[in-house]
């Protein structure tokens, strides 16, 4: 199936600890990594996992960050049409995750994709049978509306409510400030809003509820990367044209399969 990411991508630290630091404290990391990150980078990745192969709309900055991060990519199989700025670094992330395997996020930078940079080939958007669009612009919103499916993470209402494009499905949360969606917030609104609720598992907005897929706690990594992992199944099993409830499990599946391993990657 053609399938493509619009988002940001990150060059993610990682370093594990007893627990987030607080103010004057040294810490001591168990252990640590680096590798690519950032919502973008995380779907684009499980998508090549799941589908074989999937297109990447991404923006790095003209630095060695920017080259090991579309170098990992596309080891992965990931197909990577990046915009290259010499004027802003690659974006990167900072990551603790602690004794309960939780993680807590610094990002650096605010790189995105924008539909303006005709560098990026935005026509193949079209053919795409599905898209999952993490992060960008109003113009590169509506290239990706072009596709036949298009998905959208709720992280990034203001662009939505300002674009008034039409999502097929929304993904959101009903644990994260930040990603949480209401009834009348978008307009046109969601052919489906889908709310992710942690171990809990999620909910469609009619109210069904779906349970996690149970893990035993020492399989447990930690739990960077779960949504967009969520989400990215999800979109594969939209656009594959499955019954809900399919696409639905296919994506609890692939969230608990990314609790499971470390970081990102699992490297």
């Amino acid at each position: 199936m053609n399938i493509a990411v619009v988002g940001h991508v990150e060059w993610g630290r990682f370093v594990r600890v007893n627990h987030v630091p607080t103010p004057g404290t040294v810490m001591h990391a168990d252990d640590a990594w680096e590798e690519v990150a950032g919502g973008g980078g995380v779907a684009a990745m499980q998508l090549a996992q799941l589908n074989g192969g999937c297109e990447f709309f991404t923006a790095i900055g003209n630095d060695e960050l920017g080259r090991r991060a579309v170098a990992q990519l596309e080891d992965c199989g990931v197909v990577v049409h990046a915009a290259i700025y010499d004027s802003q670094p690659t974006r990167s992330t900072f990551v603790h995750i602690d004794n309960r395997n939780e993680r807590a996020i610094t990002t650096i930078g605010r790189l995105r994709p924008s539909g303006e940079d005709e560098s990026l080939p935005w026509e193949r958007l079209a053919d795409m049978d599905a898209i999952y669009f993490v992060s960008g612009d109003i113009q590169a919103l509506e290239y990706a509306r072009k596709s036949e499916k298009l998905v959208s993470t709720a992280r990034i209402l203001p662009l939505l409510q300002s674009a008034g494009v039409w999502l097929d499905a929304l993904v959101g949360s009903g644990e994260d400030y930040d990603e949480m969606y209401h009834p009348g917030m978008l307009n046109p609104a969601p052919g489906l809003v889908v709310r992710t609720r942690g171990s809990e598992g999620c909910e469609v907005e009619n109210g069904k509820r779906y349970k996690a897929e149970l893990i035993s706690k020492t399989d447990i990594a930690d739990a960077y990367g779960c949504g967009d992992s969520f989400a990215a199944a999800l979109t594969l099993g939209i656009g594959e044209g499955l019954p809900l409830d399919k696409a639905v499990q296919l994506a609890t599946h692939t969230g608990a399969l990314a609790m499971q391993r470390r970081g990102a990657f699992g490297n």
